[in-house]
């Protein structure tokens, strides 16, 4: 499923303004995709908006702390993200990609994937595609993708 979704992302995502279900899943059956898959996918899309739009409502940030907090996992988020995926969403709220009403969606759209063990790789992409479908976040969606898509090679020590 997270394939379909993944694919769905780079070839829909910048194309289509008014999205065809059927189209995609036609197009989707034919590049080899299980129908099973493509339904999942389209429903955690599905949900991820309805999620965004009732976590926002809820005004989340209202009463959270200014100061910098740690984010405590539960046992189930421990097992599918691993210590190198809750680094990796540690840095990008340091770089201010992430603050932590998108950093909990990011974690909240894992956790609802039919995926038990997850990748930082994979973890791009989420961010990504969560970041890219919550308005007001334009700024934190570039740099995303300016991250994913632009990683030097070698690391500076």
């Amino acid at each position: 499923m997270l394939d379909v979704l993944l694919y769905l992302f780079e070839t829909y995502i910048y194309n289509e303004t008014n999205i065809n279900y059927k189209k995609i899943t036609n197009d989707l059956t034919e590049a080899g995709f299980s129908y099973k898959d493509i339904l999942s996918a389209l429903e955690w899309l599905e949900q991820l908006t309805i999620y965004q739009k009732n976590f926002l409502k809820k005004n989340f940030l209202k009463n959270t702390p200014k100061n910098p907090s740690i984010r405590i996992y539960t046992h189930k988020e421990n097992q599918r993200l691993d210590v190198k995926c809750q680094e990796f969403l540690l840095f990008l709220e340091r770089i201010k990609i992430l603050n932590i009403e998108t950093r909990e969606m990011v974690i909240d759209s894992v956790m609802s994937l039919d995926i038990l063990e997850f990748s930082v790789n994979y973890l791009q992409w989420i961010v990504l595609i969560v970041l890219f479908n919550v308005s007001g976040y334009n700024s934190s969606y570039k740099k995303m993708e300016e991250l994913v898509f632009h990683q030097t090679l070698e690391t500076v020590h």
